[in-house]
């Protein structure tokens, strides 16, 4: 019996130290975090049992050392990881009579700053616990750290580098397809801070929590909330914290479990430390875990329902993933119909199949994931072709991972900014249709081209299911395309993505052709110059985008679906033509500097983003204020109005 569990221990180690590996060097996951707590928690117990540890197990390594071109520096004292618990019984046996602070186990990277005479002199990541990676220059762009202390002495205090959930949703969202790789705010924060270019983590928006002092040179202090209080006091945020005695863990624990979801920072559980710096330094440490502190993992809440299918979801990519689709079950308060499978190595490996008997539970809390398949039918089969634009998918194999591909660059799901664009609110404006709600419905291949954005009554069953919508939501976007539907050659111009095609252009032509779409589409580059304000290259994308044949189709079932309506200004006096403009600060008669540059802009008026010796006139109800803009108009003798000046001068109603 004794060696069969050796045996078992064999097989769990490698296992572990390459998801271990994959984690903490490559910034990816290949198995979700509940499998590894498993198979770590496995691996524990057999070692408990048998007195054996294996060299290699990584129940007594500290880490994995970072991969990456930064340099490296050890640090002075070893950065040892946390034991950890599912059991609130277990955390008040360790507090004991003790006061303990109960925070957020953030989910991030962990960086040590180090100050001297006030400024930052250097940051390393954790890194193995013994070598971390130098990553001063990329600290200094965290969107939150201080930059310069009151404090004069060397301080060294450790943190946690994060991006918020909110910042992850958008960041990730944007960035180019090369890069959409990241699966959650902790590899996108690494990928961000281990690199070698500093504007790339400024942008990323990282942000530093403090969460442990080590060095404050001729400070002293009794309690780590005296030290928190301190850093906090100097500029650094940190991690937020309660004070509890044993009594009040299981209301602290509650507290922050209700919490978790409108918390911003990604975090994977709890830290409970001991506040009394003196006895918890008096309790050591083991050879990997300090005793003083502990973490504590949330229980996951499971549930058992059944599968209904799976829902082939393309991105933007061209990557196609497997979204497992369930009878409803409620889960942390919430409602869940649907979880990612990620790809179809980890499909495959649950071996499901319509109808299986599943468990479901919310990793940390907030993503749905598929626990266990309880009768592992394996019936599911990748679809041959691209749930959205209907071109053959292919397989890839890494060799780690088995993730399904559309083949056709063209495909719809691979538009996204083209939709965005297209339902923008100088565009079509498609009212409430977020840039969130047209990816799904991308991926979901209910919008596939232009004209099925005023088709979503065809797909109310199909949307009216789907999490955060329901019968109100669909309603409203039908309402918002139907209004959206009734629009004008201007707005259908400036929404097809027609290179050098703004807004302005769009009105250009509309005037021009006199909404005519049909004389637009005949015309030549020639007759395209003669327009003022179109130019050689602006009438050469004009001509190739009329000319392209999947252009033609687009806009043809584009035309059997709206009706199209006189421009507006079609009628309107050109009398502010060949003058050019500069709005800039705040307006009283319009809305916002976008209406009055459409008002202008109708009477044939340009409106410019910069003053030049071109300018007519610079807008600005601040006339008397030191700005770039007043300074330049001065130099080069522009007039500078108010609104109210402007508004008489040019005999507008506002």
């Amino acid at each position: 019996m004794k060696m069969q569990k050796i045996e078992r221990m064999k097989e769990l180690i490698p296992v572990l130290n390459e998801a271990g590996r994959a984690y903490y060097r490559e910034s990816r996951e290949i198995m979700s975090n509940r499998e590894y707590d498993a198979l770590y928690d496995e691996l524990v117990r057999l070692e408990q049992e048998t007195g054996v540890v294996l060299s290699d197990s990584p129940t007594v390594k500290v880490g994995y050392e970072t991969v990456s071109n930064l340099p490296k520096k050890a640090h002075p004292v070893p950065m040892l990881s946390q034991n950890k618990t599912k059991s609130v019984e277990e955390l008040q046996s360790f507090l004991g009579s003790q006061t303990g602070l109960l925070s957020w186990k953030m989910d991030g990277l962990t960086v040590v700053l180090t100050y001297e005479g006030g400024e930052m002199l250097e940051a390393v990541t954790r890194g193995d616990g013994r070598i971390g990676a130098i990553v001063t220059a990329n600290a200094r762009a965290f969107r939150n750290i201080p930059r310069q202390i009151a404090f004069r002495g060397r301080l060294v205090l450790r943190g946690e580098a994060v991006i918020t959930y909110p910042d992850f949703e958008e960041i990730n969202r944007l960035l180019p397809e090369s890069e959409a790789q990241y699966k959650n705010p902790r590899n996108l924060c690494s990928g961000s801070v281990l690199q070698l270019n500093s504007q790339v983590t400024a942008e990323r928006r990282v942000r530093f929590y403090a969460f442990a002092l080590v060095e404050a040179e001729g400070m002293t202090f009794t309690l780590h909330s005296e030290e928190l209080a301190w850093l906090s006091e100097e500029g650094f945020e940190v991690v937020p914290f309660k004070s509890l005695r044993q009594e009040e863990l299981p209301a602290g624990v509650l507290e922050f479990k209700n919490a978790v979801a409108s918390n911003p920072i990604p975090s994977d559980g709890l830290v409970l430390l001991m506040d009394d710096i003196a006895y918890g330094r008096s309790l050591g440490t083991t050879a990997k875990y300090p005793r003083d502190s502990i973490a504590f993992k949330w229980e996951d809440e499971t549930a058992r329902t059944h599968l209904t299918g799976i829902e082939w979801s393309a991105s933007r990519t061209g990557l196609i993933n497997p979204v497992a689709l369930f009878e409803p079950v409620e889960l942390e308060g919430t409602t869940v119909s649907r979880a990612s499978v990620h790809n179809l190595s980890i499909m495959e490996g649950l071996a499901l199949g319509e109808g299986d008997e599943i468990s479901v539970y919310k990793a940390n809390m907030i993503i749905p994931q598929i626990g266990e398949n309880f009768t592992r039918s394996g019936t599911v089969r990748p679809p041959v072709f691209c749930p959205v634009c209907g071109a053959p998918t292919e397989i890839r194999d890494t060799g780690e991972a088995r993730t399904l591909y559309c083949s056709n660059p063209a495909c719809p799901a691979k538009q996204l900014k083209s939709f965005e664009l297209f339902v923008s609110r100088n565009a079509i404006n498609i009212e409430g249709l977020s840039e969130a709600t047209l990816e799904e419905f991308l991926s979901a291949g209910i919008v596939k081209s232009y004209a099925d954005l005023f088709r979503l009554a065809e797909h109310r069953d199909q949307i009216v299911t789907r999490e955060g919508f329901g019968e109100k939501s669909w309603q409203k976007l039908c309402d918002a395309a139907e209004k959206a539907r009734h629009t004008t050659l201007t707005r259908l111009l400036a929404a097809l993505g027609i290179s050098q095609v703004g807004t302005a252009t769009a009105r250009l032509l509309s005037r021009y052709f006199r909404d005519d779409i049909e004389a637009l589409r005949q015309a030549s580059e020639e007759e395209l110059c003669q327009i003022e304000g179109i130019g050689d290259v602006t009438a050469a994308g004009i001509r190739a985008w009329f000319s392209d044949a999947e252009n033609a189709r687009q806009l043809d079932e584009l035309l059997t679906v709206l009706e199209m309506e006189k421009t507006e200004d079609s009628g309107t006096e050109q009398d502010l033509d060949g003058l050019t403009f500069v709005i800039t600060g705040s307006l009283t008669h319009f809305p916002n500097r976008d209406a009055l540059k459409t008002e202008i802009e109708k009477r044939g008026g340009k409106v410019s983003g910069s003053v030049s010796a071109k300018t007519t006139a610079l807008i600005n109800n601040d006339a008397a204020s030191n700005s770039t803009k007043n300074k330049t108009a001065q130099k080069f003798g522009v007039p500078v109005l108010t609104e109210d000046e402007f508004l008489q001068k040019y005999s507008f109603e506002a």
